[in-house]
Formats: structure tokens, C-alpha cells, sequence
């Protein structure tokens, strides 16, 4: 259910929005001429006033957030602490150019996010008080730290399947122990744990170390000879680690290896032509392999997420927002970019050498400077010693997949078979938009479009227009759809499919509206055809379902429509026919379900009554 902010705040909201702020700067600048002195003394405190009252408002909201979220109500507390995001949002004021507004605002977003996705730093609530004014008391300060208390020890989730095919283990024979993930997201955002933990840990054998088995021997001599011909588009130093690494893949390693070789046909496609456009590399686009195993969710133990695991503050220097509603470091293509771009910009900044590049994209500029520093050359070998032991990991990991990957056969892993690029197509649609509409237009689940849009916070896209991914072959029947009906008015709407040669009365008849209503809903059209709106007479609970009956021509339209709602999960047509007295078969054919059709909670159910 969409809140009364994103309900109302359309394009045209936004264009007054950014014209108030302009209205008030002017304002602002314009007032230190021809006033005196007091008047610029009340001018403040009328400002300090409306500051306090929005911070005042923002602190409440977010103390109802912290409430629900020590009862385990996760969705309302996500309610809240978006409403205390919307209240800066909707204000007159410019935020950015007050400074403590401004402090307040950014920390704000912080704290929910922390909050939302635990990681090792945990949300410092205290602070956010201090830097919003709030005034609080020993009895909200006791509740802050024991809502900061949960959320670092917060429980894991129990209802995520196991597929043990995909699960990589640290030791070869040995049950991977995979550490089960923190309980995140307000809404059904979910992630996974990143392989970075795990490299971070990795330490070689004695047996993967060795490099003089005629095997390991000739292998080695094969990075030489490709590393000498240029073959992989960029030029490395060949060193024994590679080849241990390749040791370790062809070994212990070899399942998260198959993992990802099959994994990376999924995004590889469209991150080579990325990297292409920036000007980088292609091969070097298997970093992505190491970082995430390419899942678009995965998450590491600082917060780094995405394909690419930016931590937020990179991910802010090159472009993607992190706000209320969205987290672009889980973007594909607007990460996949942003990786692109960094990966460049720290070549460009080590004199083009891409060891010492990837190094950095792994522990900071600042560490391999420092590194490079005390080695005197600005060589990733000779800076070895002084990094972190995962960086020290990390390049030769990376090196070691790329030769794998361009020569799969050579290591054992001719028989992958990468899985086929994932396919979408991409629309715009306006404001805040309920992802429920597009998976029903595009004939699809809410759970595949958030699979698409994996930046997306919840089931809503941001206040303000903004681009969605839905299934491939789809985008032109969306888009047709949604010009039928204006933006104000879709909250309240659903999705049927007339059958053919239906007309609006046979269709009202079967769906217990107007034929009229029907039409204007539809532009008025002389006939329905393909998918139409039709009217949610529900409580706009997200996860209500609906399903067009099928036409039947045996089935009698009934006079009057009674309707009734599940009281279960799992409950099933026949159970709530009989609850309200009608007979199961014709309350399932009059919805087009069957008896034994199983129920959410909340679904409503149509019966025929005399």
C-alpha cells in the first residue's frame, strides 16, 4: 500500500518541489539588502523554527520506526522510517543549504540503512539524535541502543531455499560452512553472503603452492606465452602465485570456479560491452567473479554490495544513489559502469598498470599508495609485502580466473556451459509506481520483477520517474497499457485479460463491476482486448492476488457479487465457500480457480449470491 507521499508525489510534485527550493534561495539571497537588522534577527528565528518543527516531525516518525522494529514488525518499521525520509522530502525547505538540516538528512539515510542491511558497523542512533537536535530522554536513549543491540545481533533467516550445487566451501570434502546471512531489509529485499569474506580467509595449502609438477610446469609457461603475445588485452607480471591460485581452482576451488564460470553467462555480455565503451579492458571484467560470484545481491561483511561491491561511499563518488527507496550499487548496468570507471580511473592513476588498479579497487587508493611508497616502485609485486592480506589474495585470484575463463578446456573446465544472458527490456514508468501493476502487466511475479530490479528497496520505485527492467518481449504491451490510464489513478488499479471476442458487459458480469466503469477505466474502447485495467476494491494489501476467470459461457452471471476474504495462508477455495455457505464449485469456476486451490491471507474471493 502506497503512502499518502508517494501517492501524491507525481512529476508535477517534484517540478514544484525543485521550483520551491529555487524560491527560496532567491529569497534568501535577496534578503540581506534593505532590511535592518532585527528583521534579519526575526528572519532566523522564523527559520529556526520551521527547522525545529521538521526535525521534531522527523524524530517522532523515526522513534515509531525504532518501536516497530524492536516488536520484529520489520514492514511497519520500514513504513516509518521512509515517512521520516518523506517529511524532508515534501518541506519547502532547502535541505542541502541548511546545515544542520543537511547533517540530519544524510545521517538519517545512513542510520535506516545500517539499520536495514546490518553489516560489522552497526547504526549509531545517538549520533543521529545529537546531529538532528532531537531532544531525547534516558527512556529513548535506552530504547535506541537496544534497537542498535538487535540490529548487530539480528536474527538470520530460516526461509531462504539451499541449493547445495551452488554452496562453495573453503576445503575440498569438507560441509561448507557458510555463516548464515543477517535478517535484512524492511520490505523483501534480500542478500547473500559476498565471496570477498571468504578470499579474505583463503589460505593456500603446501600442495597448491607447489609449482614444479610437469602439469602446474607447463601451465606456468602458458601464462608466459600469453602474457608475452598480449592475447588477454593487457599486459601483467607473471608470478608463482598465479599459478597457485590455478592450482587451488583446479583442486579444492574447482565447484566455486564451475559456480561462477556458469554465473557469469548471465551479466558477462553485457559487462564486456560496458567496460569496452569505458575504455577498459574486457578481460578485466572478470574482477566481477571474484567480487561477487556475480550475484547482484551479494553483500560483504563492510557493507560493499552489488556485482562489483562498492561500499557506499565509492559508490556515491562515482554515481549511484543510495536512498529511501533505492541502492543503485545493486544496479546492473549503472554499477557495472560505475566499476568501469573506477577500474580506469585507478589505472590512469598507477600508470596504467592494472595489477596495482585492481589492488586498489580492492583495499583503497590510500592503502596501495602507502604500499607502494615503502616498495619504492610502483610495481604490484614488489608492493606485495605491505598490503592486506586479502588485496595480496585478490590479484592473483583475479589473474588466475582470467586464464581459466578465455581457456577453459586447457584447465579442466571445457564441460561448463555459461548460462544464457539474462534478457529484459527496459521502460520508464512514472512515480512511485507499484512493482504489482508491472509483474501483472507483464504476465509475471512481483518476486521476478524484484529479481530484475534488484536496486529497488521495495515494492514501489522511486518518487520520481525512473527506469525499470521487465521480462524481454514485454516492454511495448507494458508501456501500451499504461498510456491508458493517467499515473493518479493506477493505485487503485488491477490487471485482467479479456478473452477473445469478450465484450465490457460479458466481462463486468464475470468481474462484478460496471461495463461502463470498465470502459472509461480503459480509454473508452469499443471492445476489451489483450490485458485491461480493472477497478481494486481491496485494502491495497501488496501481496492480494488476482486472477481473471476464465470465460465460460456455461457459467450464469450472477446478480450480486459477495466479497469475501481468505483468512489464511494456505487456505483453499472450497474451505471458504463452505465457510460462507456456497457451493465450492461454483465459487471456484465463477473465480476461475479451483476447489482446492490454496489462498494468501487477505485474498479476496468472489461469491455468486441469488
Amino acid at each position: 500500500m502506497k503512502t499518502p507521499f508517494q501517492k501524491v508525489f507525481s512529476l508535477t510534485a517534484i517540478l514544484l518541489f525543485i521550483f520551491s527550493f529555487n524560491a527560496f534561495a532567491q529569497i534568501t539571497s535577496s534578503s540581506s539588502s534593505g532590511r535592518t537588522s532585527s528583521n534579519r534577527t526575526q528572519e532566523v528565528q522564523q527559520t529556526e523554527a520551521v527547522v525545529n518543527q521538521l526535525t521534531d516531525k522527523v524524530g517522532i516518525l523515526f522513534k515509531e520506526g525504532m518501536l516497530a522494529l524492536k516488536d520484529q514488525r520489520r514492514s511497519d518499521a520500514g513504513e516509518k522510517f521512509n515517512k521520516s525520509v518523506e517529511v524532508f522530502l515534501l518541506s519547502t525547505m532547502n535541505v542541502q543549504s541548511n546545515p544542520r538540516l543537511s547533517a540530519c538528512y544524510n545521517q538519517l539515510i545512513e542510520t535506516v540503512y545500517r539499520m536495514e542491511f546490518p553489516a560489522n558497523q552497526p547504526p549509531n542512533i545517538r549520533s543521529l539524535s545529537a546531529s538532528c537536535g532531537w531532544n531525547w530522554n534516558n527512556q529513548d536513549f535506552q530504547l535506541a541502543d537496544e534497537v542498535a543491540d538487535l540490529v548487530r545481533s539480528s536474527p538470520v533467516q530460516t526461509d531462504a531455499p539451499t541449493n547445495t550445487a551452488l554452496i562453495t566451501s573453503a576445503e575440498e570434502g569438507t560441509a561448507a560452512q557458510t555463516p548464515d546471512p543477517l535478517q535484512v531489509g524492511f520490505n523483501e529485499q534480500k542478500f547473500e553472503p559476498s565471496p570477498r569474506d571468504e578470499l579474505a580467509k583463503l589460505q593456500l595449502t603446501l600442495e597448491e603452492e607447489n609449482i614444479d609438477t610437469p602439469e602446474a610446469q607447463q601451465q606456468y609457461q602458458y601464462i608466459q606465452y600469453a602474457v608475452a603475445n598480449k592475447s588477454l588485452g593487457f599486459s601483467f607480471q607473471v608470478h608463482p602465485m598465479i599459478q597457485q591460485f590455478l592450482n587451488y581452482y583446479q583442486g579444492r576451488g574447482r565447484k566455486t570456479m564451475e559456480t561462477g564460470l556458469y554465473r557469469s553467462g548471465m551479466f558477462m555480455q553485457m559487462a564486456r560491452r560496458i567496460f569496452r565503451e569505458e575504455g577498459v579492458p574486457e578481460n578485466v571484467a572478470w574482477l566481477g567473479q571474484v567480487e561477487s560470484m556475480w550475484k547482484p545481491t551479494a553483500m560483504s561483511w563492510a557493507s560493499a554490495s552489488g556485482l562489483w561491491q562498492f561500499i557506499p561511499g565509492t559508490g556515491s563518488r562515482f554515481g549511484l544513489r543510495r536512498t529511501a527507496y533505492m541502492d543503485e550499487r545493486n544496479s546492473f548496468e549503472k554499477a557495472t559502469k560505475a566499476s568501469a570507471k573506477y577500474l580506469k580511473f585507478l589505472a590512469n592513476r598507477y600508470g596504467g598498470n592494472w595489477e596495482l588498479a585492481m589492488g586498489a579497487y580492492n583495499c583503497g587508493e590510500g592503502n596501495v599508495d602507502r604500499a607502494v611508497r615503502r616498495a619504492g616502485v610502483a610495481n604490484f609485486w614488489a608492493a606485495y609485502p605491505y598490503l592486506p592480506q586479502e588485496t595480496r589474495n585478490y590479484v592473483p585470484n583475479i589473474l588466475a580466473t582470467i586464464l581459466i575463463a578465455n581457456s577453459p578446456h586447457k584447465y579442466g573446465f571445457g564441460h561448463i556451459r555459461p548460462a544464457p544472458p539474462l534478457r529484459y527490456d527496459q521502460i520508464r514508468v512514472p512515480s512511485s509506481t507499484n512493482l504489482r501493476l508491472l509483474a501483472q502487466a507483464s504476465d509475471t511475479s512481483i518476486e521476478y520483477i524484484r529479481y530484475l530490479n534488484p536496486e529497488l528497496r521495495s515494492n514501489t520505485t522511486p518518487p520520481e520517474p525512473y527506469i525499470v527492467r521487465v521480462p524481454a518481449g514485454k516492454a511495448n504491451e507494458v508501456v501500451a497499457l499504461f498510456r491508458k490510464v493517467p499515473a493518479s489513478q493506477r493505485d487503485n488499479m488491477m490487471v485482467a485479460t479479456a478473452a477473445k471476442g469478450e465484450t465490457w458487459e460479458s466481462l463486468a458480469n464475470k468481474l462484478g463491476f460496471s461495463a461502463q466503469e470498465l470502459r472509461e477505466l480503459n480509454g473508452n474502447a469499443p471492445v476489451p482486448t489483450g490485458k485491461v485495467f480493472v477497478p481494486n476494491r481491496g485494502n491495497g494489501v501488496t501481496n492480494t492476488t488476482y486472477s481473471r476467470p476464465v470465460y465460460d459461457p456455461a457459467v450464469r452471471p450472477a446478480v450480486n457479487v459477495k466479497i469475501v476474504k481468505a483468512q489464511r495462508t494456505g487456505e483453499t477455495v472450497e474451505e471458504v465457500a463452505r465457510r460462507h455457505g456456497a457451493d465450492p464449485v461454483e465459487v471456484a469456476k465463477f473465480n476461475g480457480l479451483f476447489t482446492n486451490s490454496k489462498l494468501t491471507a487477505g485474498r479476496e474471493i468472489k461469491i455468486p449470491t441469488k
